[in-house]
């Protein structure tokens, strides 16, 4: 059935003009605020944890605008299954790619470090066409094969390398003589809350996955937080800030906390492009948080031998 909804529909829409399936989008759209409010209750106390100070009039205006962006979300992820390479880099810029150049110059392999936010599958299928780095993707398998197969096939069709989250240092391991780039969008919530690092994050005390400060220390890549503007419907643009080329000088937790803050901000400024239905906050807070955070810190510390 997968297979057929694909080659049949899925495919075949995706080749249209996106003006075309921007109609589709627009129908949607109001379908999500009627007939079919996905996720309503996940995206409503979401918003409401996060926003505490904002008025129902104010939270409303959010998830009307998120539904908005939600409905045309499907649409581009659409469209990137067939989407050519000048048609994408028409409609994904970057302002600063400077500092990506200069990295590479310096043969520094980044963490390209962000979250669900605006267009993030543009991101992943254009990365190898956007900086002379060898891009890398990590992702969990999404639960049908066959779409696994197909989304992935289509996000590396222009060179990206697409990776399992456990196979990542083995792909690290045979790109060593690379300059890589791997995307990481650091904002789903973590399987393990004992292995997280607890911060507080819009208000609220979040579980952050610490894979991508584990691996800047154990690699010794820099960390570069993204930032995906949308400049109008089906455009955006993407402004780089570097958060380390020496991982070595950082302090525990000082990573996480440095591209978590700005992704935060980020999703402040203009909260509709936010991944609002995705159930952030279903980890539960460890019963003794101080103590955890002291044996994470001491292991740390331990691993990366640096000094308490």
């Amino acid at each position: 059935m997968a297979a057929v909804a694909y080659y049949l529909l899925v495919y075949p829409l995706s080749l249209l003009p996106l003006r075309v399936i921007y109609l589709l989008s627009d129908a949607l759209y109001v379908l999500l605020l009627t007939v079919f409010p996905y996720r309503r209750k996940v995206v409503d106390n979401n918003l409401r944890r996060s926003f505490p100070d904002k008025t129902e009039k104010e939270i409303k205006a959010i998830r009307r605008k998120f539904y908005r962006h939600f409905a045309d979300l499907l649409a581009e992820s659409i469209k990137n299954l067939s989407v050519s390479k000048d048609e994408l880099l028409k409609r994904i810029k970057v302002s600063n790619p400077e500092i990506m150049k200069g990295l590479h110059a310096k043969d520094k392999s980044v963490l390209l470090v962000s979250g669900h936010y605006n267009n993030w599958e543009w991101v992943i299928t254009s990365l190898n066409l956007l900086f002379p780095h060898q891009a890398v993707g990590i992702g969990m398998p999404l639960s049908q094969k066959f779409w696994d197969e197909k989304v992935n096939k289509q996000r590396g069709r222009f060179g990206m390398v697409i990776t399992h989250a456990k196979e990542v240092h083995t792909v690290f391991n045979n790109l060593s003589a690379k300059c890589i780039a791997t995307l990481i969008l650091s904002d789903q919530s973590p399987g393990d809350t004992n292995r997280s690092y607890w911060m507080n994050f819009l208000h609220q005390q979040t579980a952050v996955i610490f894979g991508c400060e584990q691996l800047a220390h154990q690699y010794n890549h820099a960390v570069v937080f993204y930032h995906l503007k949308k400049v109008k419907r089906g455009y955006y643009e993407m402004t780089l800030q570097t958060i380390t080329e020496n991982p070595e000088t950082c302090e525990w937790g000082e990573i996480t906390e440095a591209h978590t803050h700005l992704l935060e901000k980020v999703i402040r400024e203009e909260p509709a492009y936010w991944l609002w239905s995705h159930k952030r906050w279903k980890r539960e807070l460890p019963k003794d948080l101080q103590a955890l955070r002291s044996e994470q810190k001491r292991k740390f510390e331990e691993r990366f031998k640096r000094n308490l």
